[in-house]
């Protein structure tokens, strides 16, 4: 049987890229670490590892077995949170991933009110996009991921259940009012994340044109200054407008574009109890956003 130990190790080199830095965030030394590695070769059967010049790399059996170990940790941190929350919520921990604007806007209040509930809960916050935080959920490394997708998204994998929160309005940020895409037709525009691109895109094809994408960025604060230097238009939504929004630049909001907002849990329910608190705080927060989810008003 493989040690839980060793799997850490060997998990940790594969993130990290060295036997020093693996060492270093386990609190092990160097020589221990080389030992787990050893160890788990001998009693693997299999070469897990190989050396690169100075440094060492994982063979593909290396890299197997540490993908699957990063599963079984997430797994196993998981299980010790869920059972810290059935003592009753006067301990434990839920681990959260979410995206930028919502780390800006939905994210305090929800953690307050979960804080101010649940003293004993502590709640750690990661900072990742939406595809990112599916897979951090589905290895077990989160219990909750809040996510985006627009309709044309592509659907999440199996056994992700996702709690709806909020639509979220999408704008052209621009220099002057824009009555039209189509009169947006020559303009330089500017891509956001993945998905946000994405959305820009069939946008545009709605509109009976190709966008010419002159610079990409995804971070909100950058594709702001960018607009507002003159540089070129994007969209953007009312709650990354909510968090920042740069003098001068006017937001023109798009007809029937929406943003979708959701908290995803991974496997079947019931949700543990700290899980199922901060869904709760989580929803609560978004219901002091939804009924104004326009951004507000610059002169």
């Amino acid at each position: 049987m493989l040690d839980v130990n060793r799997l850490r190790v060997i998990d940790a080199v594969a993130r990290l890229g060295s036997v020093t830095a693996a060492a270093r965030e386990l609190h092990y030394s160097q020589p221990s670490v080389t030992h787990h590695l050893a160890r788990l070769e001998a009693e693997t059967g299999a070469q897990l590892l190989q050396r690169v010049g100075r440094g060492i790399r994982l063979t593909p059996a290396g890299q197997l077995l540490a993908d699957r170990a990063a599963e079984i940790i997430g797994r196993i941190d998981a299980a010790s949170a869920e059972l810290s929350a059935h003592v009753g919520l006067t301990a434990g921990r839920v681990r959260l991933a979410a995206f930028a604007s919502a780390i800006a806007s939905l994210v305090p209040a929800a953690v307050a009110t979960l804080t101010d509930q649940h003293p004993g809960v502590q709640v750690s916050l990661t900072d990742t996009h939406p595809p990112e935080a599916i897979e951090l959920l589905r290895s077990g490394r989160i219990e909750v991921a809040l996510i985006f997708r627009y309709d044309e998204s592509e659907p999440e994998p199996a056994g992700i259940r996702l709690h709806h929160l909020l639509d979220d309005s999408v704008y052209i940020l621009s220099l002057r009012p824009e009555r039209s895409m189509t009169a947006l037709r020559n303009a330089t525009w500017i891509a956001g994340c993945e998905r946000c691109r994405g959305h820009m895109l069939s946008v545009c094809a709605s509109a009976g044109f190709d966008p010419q994408i002159g610079h990409s960025t995804d971070d909100m604060v950058v594709m702001q200054a960018l607009v507002a230097a003159g540089l070129g238009v994007a969209t953007q939504t009312g709650l990354s407008l909510r968090a920042h929004h740069i003098e001068g630049i006017v937001a023109t909001e798009l007809p029937n574009a929406k943003r979708h907002i959701y908290a995803a849990t991974y496997g079947d329910p019931p949700d543990p109890p700290a899980t199922a608190a901060l869904l709760a705080a989580l929803a609560t927060a978004a219901r002091s956003i939804a009924p104004a989810d326009r951004p507000p008003r610059r002169r």
